[in-house]
């Protein structure tokens, strides 16, 4: 490799990194709390999201009909813990539409299923229904709306650059970094800062590129001029399912028996079809992706079923991507890996911004 050449790529992997360091602080920072965010959510507002449990349950349908009441202009629900303990709220995802650019929205609500009161309820981005989901939202769109959302999607692929530039500039410390034969020196900031990059950019690497490619991948919608035309467009007022949604869920545990839930789409516009999600028993969360159920709304006719073993190729790849992302596919050591790499984006900008600012203070001094 020519000098020439060289110099180009570690200018790249220079100012990629430092133009977008700090949001890949924030990105790296929001992404290791969401790796324990059903934790941290029923951790941090358990007063609120507890309830008394008692001999019967709400109906679905009583329950869609509190939402649809209170929010007469949906996009969609979705129950995400069915499968919830008996002293736990029930929590829905809503999916709302302001037909602004510039703010995504989501919201939620959790329902005492057991008398029907609303324990918490509002918008993602305001506050209104906690700092967990405030984060949520701003992982993956920095409260910017379809804006931010295409912003983080391209911010994914800088930092792919990035790691690509980085491994030819270091390739020759790779090896020594993985047979541990690069020691980090204290001796000052400068040697600290060096020793850390090419360390932790090492041992990050792969997971690094798997989170950030898998992220820009899964925001990819953010660039489709039809998803932007549709955030304009004030949704339509709520139509209201036709068949029983309870109904609709037993047949669907039925024609899927070893389904295990983890989310049920409930439709309030006509196009939408009533569909539940999950893992299927003792199946690993990486593979859950197509374990689906769909019926009509409108007519009850049941629909299709789908597994992962049953996808296409390209298809099983794409339905490991939010798995691979979140790091919900491994018991808590995995999850605490994924805190730790969450962290490594924000020290990486931070030593190279450092090793920077060093070979700028030393140009100065020469050019003196």
């Amino acid at each position: 490799m020519n000098n020439k050449f060289k110099r180009l790529l570690f200018s790249l992997h220079s100012w990629f990194g430092l133009v977008t360091g700090v949001f890949l602080l924030l990105l790296g920072l929001s992404g290791s709390v969401l790796v324990f965010q059903k934790e941290l959510d029923e951790l941090i507002y358990h007063k609120t999201l507890t309830v008394k449990p008692e001999a019967k349950v709400l109906p679905i349908d009583s329950l869609y009909k509190i939402i649809t009441n209170k929010y007469p202009n949906l996009d969609g629900i979705a129950w995400l813990n069915p499968m919830a303990e008996k002293d736990q709220s029930y929590h829905f995802r809503l999916y709302l539409n302001d037909a602004r650019l510039e703010s995504y929205d989501l919201g939620a609500i959790n329902i005492n299923q057991y008398t029907g009161e609303i324990l918490r309820s509002g918008r993602s981005d305001d506050l209104e229904v906690g700092w967990i989901e405030w984060i949520f939202q701003f992982h993956f769109s920095f409260h910017l709306g379809m804006p931010g959302a295409a912003l983080t999607a391209i911010f994914g692929l800088t930092m792919l650059i990035s790691i690509i530039t980085g491994i030819i500039v270091y390739r020759k410390y790779i090896w020594k970094v993985l047979t541990f034969k690069v020691k980090i020196k204290t001796k000052n900031w400068r040697t600290l800062s060096s020793d850390l990059h090419r360390v932790v950019g090492v041992w990050s690497l792969l997971l690094n590129a798997i989170v950030f490619f898998t992220g820009f991948w899964m925001n990819l919608f953010a660039f489709e001029s039809e998803t932007w035309k549709k955030e304009t467009i004030p949704t339509p007022n709520n139509t209201l399912v036709k068949v029983s949604l309870d109904k609709m869920y037993a047949e669907s545990i039925q024609k899927m028996p070893d389904l295990v839930p983890n989310y049920v789409y409930l439709p309030t516009q006509p196009d939408k079809k009533f569909s539940v999600r999950g893992n299927l028993k003792d199946q690993n969360p990486m593979f859950a992706g197509g374990n689906i159920v769909r019926f009509d709304a409108n007519t009850g006719e049941f629909l299709s079923t789908g597994r992962f073993d049953d996808l296409a190729f390209w298809d099983k790849v794409e339905a490991l991507f939010f798995p691979l992302h979140v790091g919900n596919y491994g018991e808590i050591p995995v999850k605490i890996l994924y805190v730790i790499l969450g962290l490594t984006p924000g020290l990486l900008a931070i030593t190279g911004f450092l090793l920077w600012w060093r070979r700028k203070y030393i140009r100065h001094n020469l050019n003196k």
